[in-house]
């Protein structure tokens, strides 16, 4: 069945074409979308896997592909705000809807935009969504990050594990499989259940770190799981050791205790926020090209003992399933 808007409500379309990254960081956002606009129709332009992880009383997820047209129903919306990027491009794919009132950042090429509230590079991406809305007049908390993991049982093997995750979408956010491995071998060593997540297209470097570890194939769950599994897998484990990249997130997200590898971006950009004291950040300094292919230099500094001792700092939480 084709998705519909519902026409006795007004409607609001939100544009975060992304990934779950950054769906997870515009949480804060979205949650002051929704007490801004109570008896609007919500809908999210998102891309279709992340569905899972939406939390229905914020919005309701329409597929979109990034910088793809909306569907033509979604079109003449009572606002439209744009979480997607500074524009021009996401700006004019929001204009193209004909929305009534928009929320957006300013943008030199497009005139409507002037008067909203400016970019700031630099900024932390949580804070910078609720600061764009708050200058338009809706208040947005920054700390609200939390989300529910979807409901249904965790993946065998997770529940109160080391789970590590290797993937990164560049190479230049991807540490050595050999130096994860000897991490997963160390957490085997210290008595820690551990598990291999990663997506499918992950489960050779998965499978590669894990033997890398001696440990059993059972124990990688890369390309066995879709994105709910994933963060069912994630909210069930004891500490996260990964990238800087989407599962990062999910721990923060989910409350799991994290040790996040930074290379060419800072962690004051991206990482987990300061008083989020659950989670580690570690990085060498300095910048550089996060799509780039090969490893990020300052991601290289970062050594084996660096993230074991990290891991050593993290609090323990309970493997038990709360009640």
């Amino acid at each position: 069945m084709a998705l519909a808007a519902r026409p006795e409500l007004p409607r609001l379309v939100v544009l975060r074409a992304l990934g779950l990254g950054d769906l997870l960081t515009a949480i804060p956002a979205l949650r002051g979308v929704a007490r801004a606009f109570p008896d609007h129709e919500r809908l999210l332009a998102a891309p279709a896997p992340l569905a899972p992880l939406v939390p229905r009383r914020l919005a309701r997820l329409v597929p979109t592909g990034e910088l793809a047209p909306l569907a033509r129903w979604l079109h003449r919306p009572d606002c439209a705000v744009n979480l997607h990027g500074r524009g021009p491009q996401s700006h004019r794919i929001v204009l193209d809807a004909r929305p009534t009132r928009v929320l957006a950042f300013e943008h030199p090429e497009i005139p409507v935009s002037r008067g909203f509230p400016a970019w700031r590079p630099g900024e932390h991406e949580v804070m910078r969504w609720c600061r764009m809305l708050a200058e338009h007049g809706v208040p947005a908390d920054p700390s609200e990050l939390d989300i529910e993991p979807p409901s249904g049982p965790p993946p065998p093997g997770s529940r109160g594990a080391t789970l590590i995750h290797p993937g990164a979408a560049s190479g230049a956010r991807r540490w050595p499989a050999q130096r994860f491995a000897a991490v997963a071998r160390a957490e085997r060593e210290a008595g820690r259940d551990v598990a291999i997540t990663g997506g499918q297209s992950e489960a050779g470097l998965a499978f590669d770190v894990a033997a890398r570890a001696g440990l059993d194939e059972r124990q990688v769950l890369a390309g066995r799981t879709d994105l709910a599994d994933l963060a069912r897998a994630v909210a069930a484990a004891g500490r996260v050791v990964c990238g800087d990249t989407g599962v990062a997130h999910l721990a923060t997200a989910l409350g799991t205790p994290s040790v996040v590898l930074f290379g060419p971006v800072s962690p004051a950009e991206w990482g987990p926020p300061a008083e989020r004291t659950r989670h580690r950040a570690l990085w060498a300094g300095g910048s550089g090209d996060p799509h780039a292919d090969r490893a990020d230099p300052r991601l290289l500094e970062i050594t084996v003992a660096d993230v074991l001792e990290a891991l050593a700092e993290l609090p323990e939480l309970s493997a038990e399933p709360v009640a």
